[in-house]
């Protein structure tokens, strides 16, 4: 498909959406968008330089939203902090991971929306423990491994969310490039 105008505004409005659903009060933790927009985005670009620009630019304007929200008191969560460059570099790299998801293999989807919050997982808990984070385990196997358990539930959250979003940001696709294709 090609990056036509109709395209460029849905990428937009997807924007848009991821970033304004990522600001919801009291949604579950982990439970966004960004991780299945990089893998969709590393799938479905040709030219890979602009694969990263959509779920890097969600997350930068949720980050924004957040951190006025925050400045006016409505949020007690900032939009900018220290250690967030570390959070882009690896919806970055994830995005890579959708380099080699084939857009119209659904095992290849599935087993994308598995990998990719996995290693986010794992990275991104093992960053927190190396420099300390919010929970301050001690610099050993059990600190670790206890880090690890502690970011179980945001786990959990980031694979439903990723299956979920990859669905709908996948499905979606196929569903325009078929009526398309069904027009043309």
């Amino acid at each position: 498909m090609k990056l036509n105008k109709q395209f460029l505004y849905s990428l937009a409005v997807l924007i848009v959406i991821a970033s304004l659903y990522r600001i919801i009060p009291n949604r579950p933790m982990g439970f966004a968008p960004q991780i299945a927009m990089a893998l969709f985005a590393g799938s479905i670009f040709k030219d890979k330089k602009y694969s990263f620009a959509l779920p890097l630019l969600s997350m930068f304007i949720s980050d924004a939203l957040y951190q006025f929200l925050y400045t006016a008191g409505l949020s007690s969560i900032k939009g900018f902090y220290g250690g967030q460059l570390i959070n882009y570099l690896l919806i970055a790299g994830l995005t890579v991971v959708g380099f080699f998801v084939n857009k119209s293999k659904p095992v290849q989807i599935a087993a994308g929306a598995v990998a990719a919050p996995t290693l986010y997982f794992f990275i991104s808990n093992l960053l927190v423990w190396i420099g300390g984070g919010g929970y301050h385990h001690p610099k050993t196997m059990a600190g670790l491994m206890q880090t690890y358990v502690d970011g179980i539930p945001f786990y959990t959250n980031s694979i439903w969310a990723t299956a979920l979003f990859a669905a709908i940001l996948f499905g979606g696709y196929a569903l325009l490039a078929s009526r398309k294709a069904a027009t043309a």
